[in-house]
């Protein structure tokens, strides 16, 4: 099916990064998934080719590029080419944590962070989950103690993506004590050489092995209250306005991760034969292949629309709730058919459509469960 949503400029810029990725990421990749990080050097060369900081102004070391459809092009060709584990840091980097210092940062925190964020000197994380709290962020525990002119901070993080590699935290944090606890939160900047914080283990997990994933640990740790981001008990009303972009980068990573799949049982289909003829010849291999193909062009259709209001700044926290808990359960759908197509040799860990199942199953959990993305659309809808 044709895409619209993006012009010549967009497709020039997909050529360039398809070059980037070619270069810089599927050399190093297979290396990167034994070692289960990918290389730091990687943000800087992804700051030397302009897609590491696409929405900072010109001025303070990004790209200018205020339009997420370039972020998109990213976010699809790094599953084209099938290393979409190395692209994750990047876009947690650039899709997640950049547009908060953009967004809320004072011009002091921008002049200060935003080149080196840029150039890839300076490797973002933001962290939220807790070992006793996942998506539901009222509950955070971690506090953020006002002395003076500094904050003193306790507690611990996990699951955070770029948790090895980043040099800069935004913590999400508690910091007063109204009984309505999406109150009493703030984001505040933690450098991580900084004492006092430290770092667990590179999480050992099912899938997506080179995105480094950690724990996080901060013991007293003291830092100005110029790392204030934003307002102070405020940050949960920051996260809400900020959290439909990373759920619209979930869900097009997640489709185009799936649509690279299906394309790869496709051929598969067409070349693999089991009773003297091809496998898609057979009723059912047609009829799965006619289902994926249709739910994944609906999907697009959908997805590009909400590029598009994103664009316009039209997006809604629930019309990017759906996206993502559809755009998620649909890549589960399509990988596990495509693994099933592909008879004993899709379970083979050197067959791409196995690694991309087992990869693709946390998009269901992280940015949100997909269960509180239906409650977040609930809510809204029968406004309770």
């Amino acid at each position: 099916m044709e895409r619209t949503i993006f012009d010549d400029d967009h497709e020039l810029f997909r050529k360039s990064v398809r070059s980037f990725i070619s270069r810089e990421i599927t050399p190093h990749f297979e290396r990167w998934e034994r070692s289960g990080i990918i290389d730091k050097a990687l943000f800087r060369k992804a700051g030397d080719a302009g897609i590491l900081a696409l929405g900072v102004p010109g001025e303070l070391g990004g790209a200018g590029r205020l339009d997420f459809r370039f972020n998109a092009v990213v976010l699809e060709e790094v599953c084209r080419a099938g290393v979409m584990n190395a692209g994750l840091g990047i876009s947690t980097h650039a899709d997640v944590v950049v547009p908060y210092f953009v967004q809320y940062g004072t011009r002091e925190q921008q002049e200060r962070w935003l080149p080196g964020l840029s150039s890839g000197e300076l490797v973002g994380a933001i962290a939220m989950t807790e070992p006793d709290t996942g998506s539901d962020l009222a509950a955070i525990s971690t506090r953020a103690v006002r002395d003076g002119d500094s904050y003193v901070i306790r507690g611990s993080k996990i699951f955070i993506s770029n948790g090895i590699n980043s040099d800069l935290v935004i913590l999400v944090c508690r910091t007063g004590y109204n009984e309505a606890a999406q109150r009493n939160l703030s984001l505040v900047v933690v450098e991580t050489d900084r004492q006092g914080f430290s770092r667990g283990r590179n999480l050992d997990k099912v899938g997506q092995h080179s995105a480094d994933t950690a724990e996080m640990f901060l013991d007293d740790v003291v830092v100005p209250v110029e790392n204030l981001l934003g307002e102070e008990d405020r940050g949960f009303y920051h996260l809400v306005s900020m959290l439909p972009q990373e759920r619209l980068s979930i869900a097009v990573m997640a489709l185009a991760h799936a649509q690279v799949a299906f394309e790869q049982t496709l051929a598969y289909c067409k070349e693999r034969r089991a009773f003297g003829q091809p496998i898609g010849s057979f009723q059912n291999s047609r009829f799965q292949l006619a289902t994926m193909r249709t739910e994944l062009d609906i999907a697009q259709a959908f997805v590009d629309k909400q590029l598009a209001a994103h664009v316009a700044g039209e997006l809604s926290a629930e019309e990017a709730a759906q996206a993502k808990w559809w755009c998620a359960e649909l890549n589960s759908r399509v990988l596990t058919s495509c693994v099933q197509l592909h008879g004993a040799y899709g379970y083979m860990e050197e067959c791409a459509v196995a690694r991309a199942w087992r990869d693709g199953r946390a998009m269901s959990i992280y940015g949100g469960t997909n269960e509180i993305m239906k409650e977040i659309i609930g809510r809204r809808m029968l406004g309770v």
